[in-house]
This record gives structure tokens, sequence and C-alpha cells, in this order.
């Protein structure tokens, strides 16, 4: 697999929540964050060792071969510094698809996921 994306940042609770956030992405139907376009599907959990690692599967139809890698770091303080790193199969999508997957991914788990934290 190659790496095609990746971006860090960081979350306020600790990794032990954001782990279940991203495990369970609908535990907490009064503040949703995974809200999927038409062309993106729920992702399955391919691996997850807590409270550091979660890997996804594709959220994209179009490149079911994509995963989602997830690694939990405590900040130093009381939150997490979260990466998520996107993996696919060769070749690389063109610039325009892969463009459009970075994206997505930093909606969802830089602005959404973020926002449910109160961030």
């Amino acid at each position: 697999m190659l790496e095609a994306g990746s971006r860090t940042r960081s979350q306020p609770p600790p990794p032990a929540i954001v782990f279940e956030a991203l495990t369970e992405p609908d535990r907490d139907p009064a503040r949703p964050w995974l809200r999927l376009l038409e062309d993106e599907r729920t992702p399955q959990i391919l691996h997850a060792e807590h409270p550091r690692l979660v890997v996804w599967s594709s959220l994209w139809p179009k490149r079911p071969d994509a995963q989602v890698r997830f690694d939990l770091v405590p900040d130093g303080a009381q939150g997490t510094q979260l990466r998520w790193t996107l993996l696919v199969a060769e070749p690389l999508p063109d610039p325009s698809l892969l463009g459009h997957l970075r994206k997505r991914l930093n909606e969802l788990i830089n602005a959404n996921l973020r926002s449910t934290f109160g961030q």
C-alpha cells in the first residue's frame, strides 16, 4: 500500500475517547460526525489496538482498496495527537480524485469529529 496523504492535528479528549469515536462513530446520535456523501459508505474496522491505532476500510466504492489508518498519541496534556493516513494500492488515484479523498478525510476528522468535542 502507498501513502497517498496524511495529516496530524490535535483533538481535545484523551486517546481512549478519540479511539471510541473512531470505532463507534454512531455512538452518540445527538452528535453525529461521520456524515457521508452519496458516493461514500460506512467504513469497517479492519484493525484496532486500544487506544492507539484504528484502521478503517475504504469509504469510497471507487477505491475499495483504500484504507485509512489512525494513529493516536497522547499530546502531553489531556488531549490526543491524531494522525490520519490514507493508504491505497497502485496505481495512485488521479490528482483530482486524490485531492477529493484527502479533503474528505480532513473534513470528517479535523472538522466534523473535532467539532463533536467542542472545538
